[in-house]
């Protein structure tokens, strides 16, 4: 009896709750990406500059542990350029006597990470550990959206709202209180191209690089859906034609 009781006022409370997460049902503004759709592709300046901005400003906490500094040819970087990328940061290694030492990067590292270990990083940052950014693009609900939705989404919190001590509002972020600050501002970088670095050209830029980053076999992935969908088209054809011939003196 007592069970039963206790399972009818789980169900209503969770009847009770349902309206309440209804209510703060979050909706993200749709952009139009270069890389949707079937023939989709990846837009190398944006992606260029989308790297600029992670370098220059989300390395300073978030990782890329899965990504290699030779995957930037995908976004048209010439081996050159990515060998001197790689150079510029420092890798931990073991010198002759297995004591710890650092090299210069090369193009077949991993991205370097800014902390050491999870400890160090949730230690600079009050306890909070940054996300790492190799797969964020496919970990998060929305994808790309929510990537520019996130970065563009900082605001003052509405009146009636209470702020817990060193969250900041964010009009797409679940709950709307988030540990980091908004991380890019006009005017922040300095692109290389000329490009004015606007919050909403930076957010553009560097969602499609971390989207590039996730997926970065994604146009080979789709050139090979492509010809296989041609190829079984003719297939079809050629399979019709010669039943026809099979079958015509029958008929």
């Amino acid at each position: 009896m007592r069970l039963a009781s206790l399972a009818v006022l789980g169900a209503l409370a969770l009847c009770t709750a349902a309206p309440a997460f209804a209510e703060d049902e979050i909706k993200l503004p749709e952009q139009i990406w270069s890389f949707d759709g079937a023939f989709g592709t990846y837009n190398r300046a944006s992606a260029q500059r989308g790297f600029q901005v992670y370098k220059e400003v989300c390395s300073a906490c978030h990782s890329i542990k899965e990504g290699y500094y030779r995957n930037l040819t995908g976004i048209g970087l010439s081996e050159e350029q990515i060998k001197a990328i790689a150079a510029s940061v420092t890798i931990p290694t073991l010198n002759d006597d297995g004591q710890p030492a650092e090299r210069p990067g090369l193009p077949s590292d991993h991205f370097r990470s800014p902390f050491p270990n999870e400890r160090a990083a949730r230690a600079a940052n009050n306890g909070a550990l940054p996300p790492d950014q190799s797969v964020i693009e496919k970990a998060r609900e929305g994808g790309a959206d929510y990537i520019h939705a996130l970065l563009t989404g900082y605001a003052e919190p509405p009146a009636d709202m209470k702020m817990a001590a060193g969250m900041n509002y964010n009009k797409y972020f679940p709950g709307h209180q988030i540990a980091m600050a908004q991380p890019i501002h006009d005017g922040q970088v300095t692109y290389s191209d000329g490009t004015t670095a606007t919050v909403e050209q930076m957010a553009l830029d560097v969602t499609t690089f971390l989207s590039f980053i996730a997926n970065p076999e994604m146009e080979q992935r789709k050139q090979m859906g492509v010809k296989i969908v041609i190829f079984l088209a003719l297939l079809t054809g050629v399979t019709y034609v010669v039943k026809r011939r099979v079958w015509s003196d029958v008929h």
